[in-house]
This record gives structure tokens, C-alpha cells and sequence, in this order.
């Protein structure tokens, strides 16, 4: 066995439920004559000083027979979880710990660890002498056949053979979230592998990529992680829908051609969400010009009233979901691109053909309802907002603007904002800014602070128009009711009566 014994001193993450936890699985191991090894993510992050709630365990034993017993003795929660893994589940004093609890492959642990994944996680030590460190300081032993250690001490990600991404592509995106999560370099043939190896991506279950590209888009800098993605041929192999966007110019007001401005726009969600939540005083050193810096202090609160209404959360503004929607927001751009006589470049139509577009892609990455409805709405709304004139806004447009969309109008108004800065790249704001930032506060300020006014109940049910006009279930009965909705937002309507009036004078209905 190949093995170096170290000093070092680390507990940090190992709480005493957690220690306690730990040496009894040693010692179960112990009676139960099998060797019990810790490898993977587990001593990665005991390594790194990171917090330990997931413990990933080897055996040469029958780990399904040995995972319902261990279960059984710690008086946790059996779950089994494909056929190479089962996972034990422990609740204690309100912590959570979680031990997986896989088989031995190739017949030692030497030629176990030769086929994971990258070589920080190709080291194991044994359960036994990782008890001992953690209770009386015993030397760690590590077996470390493919010199992870060396890689971990220098923040090196490095692929411990040349068919780590063939055999399992999912392992590409899982290193472009090791780069950011651990601040690692990625090796020089690592990353020509991935290059090589990007088209087989899809290969992977919907399930896994949507998890691992979850959590790439999570941290702030998006972008940039998307932007390697790009490079790499990750994006595509993904999203090849956004083929056609690579270098697809854009009329004049852009910066970026179609591609880069899809991802710009997520950086762009992150700086905007960050001005959102500065103190006052923050935002003043905002690039903003003076009006721009008054509207957004102005949204600044307007979203916190919204917060503690329960219409809206400033976590939700840069969680996954959001940001895969800002990305895609200008999808329906690579199937409308044209060029008219004149020169000019248009998209005509562009948010109505992304629709089923992004409902594709957000089928492929197994993504929830929820998120597959925001996505749809951010696709579909995402220039109304631009398109509004604040100064001509009227109560008839923001209540069809929030009949459409409800709460998630808000997110909708702030991607269009972020959909604007990233229109300008690095170029200084104009009035349209301003224009466009003010629309913004007057949708939020009415759907906000005077929802009920331009949502009023419904002064008629459906049920009551049908029996009162002998009508049959159809369309004709969503126009009356949303004529009449337009009229009480309006305040031209106020009580039944009048809207059974303005029902036969309007649409020529008698009532029966």
C-alpha cells in the first residue's frame, strides 16, 4: 500500500456530535472485520480546513448489508441510492450528518482511487487513524497513489487519467464548480481534455447537469464561469440553441453581439442586485447619473416594502433559476435575426419565438415547473418594461402588465434593467436609462403600494355573468370581465349594479 504518514493538526468543521458519530462507525467497522476507508470530497474539505457534514466511506465488506447495520447502530436513516452507494442519514442535537457508504472497486483502495475523478479526491485515509488524529492528535496516514496532496497544496485541478471525462461527462461541469468553490488553477491537460471531451455532455442525465449548473450560476461572477463554459464548448454542448449567437451582431445601440450580451446580462443582474441592497450612501458611487441614483433608491425601497409584503425576495433576484433566465432572455433572437434594405438589423418577433425554445432547453436540463414558468415569463415580458413611456403609463397598461405576471412582474421589470446595462457594456448610460429606470419605479410603485387599486376583487364572478345573460362558458366571458376590471382599475366602475349597466350598454347583453 502506498502510503505517507503526516503531522497536522486540523478539527476545523468536526463538531463533538460529529467526532462521536465518527468513532462509533470505526468502531462498527472494527467488529465488523472490514476495512473502512474515508476518500473523496470528505478529506478533500478536511484538508482545506472546510466544514465536514459529509463523510464518504469505502469498505471491502458488503457495504449494503454492512449500510442497513450501521443505520440500525446509529439510529439513523437508511437511503439507498444506485447500486454502486448507499447513504446513512443522522439527526442530532440539530446537526445533520451524512455518511456514504460505497464498495471497494478494482480490490484496494490503491486502485480505487485511480478511478475517480481529479487527484484532490483521490486520497484516502483510514477511518480508524482519522478517529485517532481527531482524539489524540495520531499522525494522519494518506494513501495517495496519484499525488493529490501535491495538487491540493498547490490549488491544482488535475485529472487523475485521461478518460475521467469520458467515462462520466458530468465531471466537466463538476470542474469548472471546483475552480470557483475552491480557488484552484485548472491543469494545462485537463483543460485541453475538456475541450476534447465537451460534445459528449449531453451524454449525462438532465438531473445531474441541472444540479451542477445550479450551483455554477449561484456564486456572484457568473459570468465568467459562463464565459469558460463558452470557450471550453461546455455552453453549447448544452445550449446549442445559442450556436447561431455566436457573433451575431446587433443594431447599433448594442455592444456586444447576441451571445456575449446573453451573458453580460447576468453579470450585469448581479451588479444591479448589488447596487439594490447597498446603503444610500453606497449607491451614490454607483455609475449612475444623479436621477438614476434617486429612482433606484427609490426601488431600493420599494423592494423592501415588497419583501415584507411576501410578494418578493432580494434572494431570489440572483438565485439559479433567475440568472439562467436572464441568460436566455434573448434566446428567440438566434431564429429572427434579419438584415432590411436599409441595413438595419432587426429581431422582430424575438420574445414569442424564444418561448418554445426555452421550454426545450429547460426540458433537457430537468428543471422545475416554477422554473421553467419563470423562464417562460422573462422570455415572453422581458421588454415591456423598456417599451413603456413612464410619462404615458397608464393604469389600463400596468394592470394588464401584472395580470400577465403577478409577483413575478418584479422580476421581470429588474432583468429588463439588467437587460439594458448590459445593452451598453462599458458605454456611459443615456437618458433612455433614465427613462427606462423611472418606468420601472412607477410599475413597482403601483403593483406595490397600490395593488388594490389597480387589482381590485372582481365585482362579478363568472358564474354570476353567465346566469344573469343566459351566456355559455367561451371567450365572451373573459372579455366582459376583463373589460370590467379595466374599468374599476380606471375607477370608472364601483359597485355591481354599475357593472351590470356597463355590461348591456357596452356589449349589448340583456339581462334574463
Amino acid at each position: 500500500m502506498e502510503s505517507n504518514s503526516r503531522r497536522i493538526s486540523k478539527k476545523h468543521g468536526v463538531t463533538p456530535v460529529h467526532l462521536r458519530i465518527l468513532q462509533q462507525t470505526a468502531h462498527f467497522f472494527d467488529n465488523s472485520d472490514s476495512q473502512a476507508y474515508l476518500v473523496g470530497g470528505s478529506v478533500r474539505n478536511f484538508l482545506l480546513d472546510e466544514p465536514c457534514s459529509d463523510w464518504d466511506i469505502v469498505t471491502d465488506g458488503d457495504y449494503l448489508k454492512l449500510g442497513h447495520q450501521l443505520a440500525n447502530e446509529l439510529e439513523g436513516y437508511y437511503v439507498p441510492m444506485h447500486e454502486k452507494a448507499c447513504r446513512i442519514v443522522l439527526k442530532h442535537d440539530q446537526q445533520e450528518l451524512v455518511i456514504d457508504l460505497s464498495p471497494l472497486q478494482g480490490g484496494s483502495i490503491e486502485a480505487d482511487l485511480q478511478v475517480r475523478d481529479f487527484t484532490l479526491n483521490a486520497i484516502a485515509v483510514p477511518l480508524a487513524n482519522m478517529v485517532e488524529h481527531l482524539t489524540t492528535n495520531e499522525t494522519l496516514t494518506f494513501i495517495d497513489p496519484l499525488n493529490g496532496l501535491a495538487d491540493l497544496e498547490a490549488h491544482m485541478l488535475h485529472a487523475v487519467n485521461d478518460k475521467v471525462f469520458q467515462d462520466d461527462p458530468l465531471r466537466m461541469l463538476r470542474a469548472v464548480r471546483f475552480l470557483t468553490r475552491y480557488q484552484l488553477t485548472l491543469e494545462s491537460h485537463t483543460e485541453q481534455m475538456i475541450s476534447h471531451d465537451a460534445s459528449l455532455l449531453p451524454q449525462a442525465a438532465g438531473a445531474r447537469i441541472h444540479e451542477e449548473l445550479y450551483a455554477i450560476l449561484q456564486p456572484d461572477g457568473a459570468t465568467a464561469r459562463l464565459r469558460f463554459l463558452d470557450t471550453h464548448g461546455l455552453l453549447t454542448a448544452l445550449i446549442p440553441e445559442f450556436i447561431p449567437a455566436h457573433g451575431m451582431a446587433q443594431p447599433a445601440l448594442h455592444h456586444w453581439d447576441v451571445l456575449e450580451h446573453s451573458l453580460e446580462s447576468v453579470g450585469a443582474l448581479e451588479r444591479l442586485a448589488t447596487w439594490l441592497q447597498q446603503a444610500p450612501e453606497e449607491i451614490q458611487d454607483s455609475p449612475l447619473e444623479t436621477n438614476g441614483q434617486r429612482d433606484l433608491m427609490e426601488v431600493q425601497q420599494l423592494l423592501s416594502e415588497a419583501e415584507q409584503q411576501g410578494i418578493f425576495r432580494f434572494s431570489t433576484l440572483t438565485d439559479s433559476a433567475t440568472k439562467l433566465a436572464t441568460l436566455l432572455h434573448d434566446i428567440g433572437k438566434t431564429v429572427t435575426y434579419a438584415v432590411d434594405e436599409e441595413g438595419t438589423i432587426t429581431f422582430y418577433h424575438h420574445p414569442q419565438r424564444g418561448i418554445p425554445l426555452a421550454q426545450a432547453i429547460m426540458q433537457r436540463l430537468n428543471t422545475s415547473s416554477h422554473d421553467r414558468r419563470l423562464v417562460q415569463q422573462v422570455v415572453a415580458h422581458h421588454m415591456r418594461p423598456g417599451q413603456l413611456r413612464h410619462d404615458q403609463l397608464t393604469a389600463r397598461a400596468i394592470r394588464r402588465y401584472f395580470v400577465d405576471l403577478g409577483p413575478t412582474g418584479i422580476i421581470v421589470a429588474l432583468i429588463s434593467l439588467s437587460d439594458h446595462l448590459a445593452m451598453r457594456g462599458p458605454q456611459p448610460l443615456t437618458e433612455h436609462w433614465s427613462r427606462h429606470l423611472a418606468t420601472v419605479r412607477l410599475l413597482l410603485t403601483r403593483y406595490i403600494r397600490e395593488r388594490e387599486r389597480i387589482l381590485p376583487p372582481r365585482l362579478i364572478q363568472a358564474n354570476e355573468l353567465m346566469q344573469r345573460f343566459n351566456l355559455e362558458p367561451g371567450p365572451m366571458v373573459g372579455q366582459v370581465l376583463e373589460a370590467i376590471a379595466e374599468q374599476q382599475a380606471e375607477g370608472l366602475l364601483h359597485s355591481k349594479e354599475e357593472a351590470w349597466w356597463f355590461i348591456e350598454e357596452t356589449f349589448g347583453l340583456k339581462r334574463v
